[in-house]
């Protein structure tokens, strides 16, 4: 997941800078994209809309919409070559970007890579952004690669989590819930119920193996109605002394909104040890 660009995109879409930086701001214009169009030979196509775009592999797989979630490849500059952000792979709901990026998204197929060369008005417009790390009235240059393409976050976690089982050899077992877990010793203690109180060692991750959470040894005491539903569920499958692997959809977590550093609509990974049921 996407965790799902989050840096820089979430300045893209967020952020505005203010009155005083927009009076003082010279946009760069058509001519500036042209010019460096001219200046790199390139081989450009213009929307209707101003975007400006290169195909260098259309794609084959599925295409995006405008409420698609997408995979995504990238690399931003500036007309000047200024490196901004890069990313191996994030996850976009490209509802939620600027216009620009939206559409030049939606001109490929999964699989397919391309340049897309933004004016400001699909992207800041003459606002920037209040950190200055996109200046106001910019043109944005994106080195694109679409990943994948889904219909919703559902089915961009339901793969994101077979990917992360396949890419780590587990052998995992889903639920009618959604919610996939690896039994890695069963246990041979009292096994807990809904609402019962235990005592648990864990430690909770990222698909990406980045750690946002963990417990001491000798774990963390909680009821099971007071917590996530995946953890609510997933902990019932063991029994004192068991350990194993919870993998949890966004649905059974922190769902849309996310939870303080988890962000929303993320997958969870969570090693667990029941030390006891109190």
């Amino acid at each position: 997941m996407k965790y799902y660009l989050t840096l820089f995109l979430s300045v893209i879409l967020f952020a505005s800078c203010t009155k005083e930086e927009e009076v003082s701001c010279t946009p760069q214009t058509e001519e500036d994209i042209i010019e460096y169009i001219n200046s790199n030979e390139l081989t450009t196509t213009k929307t209707d809309s101003g975007l400006y775009y290169i195909v260098d592999n259309e794609g084959t797989g599925k295409i995006a919409t405008e409420n698609s979630i997408v995979d995504l490849k990238y690399k931003a500059y500036f007309l000047d070559g200024t490196d901004n952000s890069e990313s191996e792979s994030t996850t976009l709901n490209l509802s939620s970007l600027i216009p620009g990026l939206s559409e030049g998204i939606q001109l490929f197929k999964e699989g397919g890579k391309g340049t897309l060369i933004i004016p400001h008005e699909l992207g800041f417009g003459e606002a920037g952004n209040s950190s200055g790390s996109i200046p106001c009235g910019t043109v944005l240059i994106f080195e694109i690669e679409i990943l994948a393409v889904y219909d919703n976050y559902k089915e961009q976690n339901e793969a994101a989590i077979l990917q992360y089982i396949e890419d780590n050899n587990l052998t995992a077992t889903k639920t009618e819930s959604g919610l996939y877990y690896v039994i890695n010793n069963e246990g041979t203690g009292a096994q807990p119920t809904n609402t019962s109180n235990v005592t648990v060692a864990y430690k909770g991750s990222f698909l990406n193996g980045t750690v946002f959470d963990e417990s001491t040894v000798s774990g963390a005491t909680f009821n099971l109605n007071e917590v996530i539903e995946g953890w609510t569920e997933g902990l019932q499958l063991f029994k004192e002394g068991g350990d194993g692997i919870l993998l949890i959809p966004y649905t059974l977590g922190y769902g849309e909104y996310g939870y303080s550093s988890i962000p929303g609509y993320t997958v969870l990974a969570f090693d667990v040890k029941l030390i006891s049921v109190n």
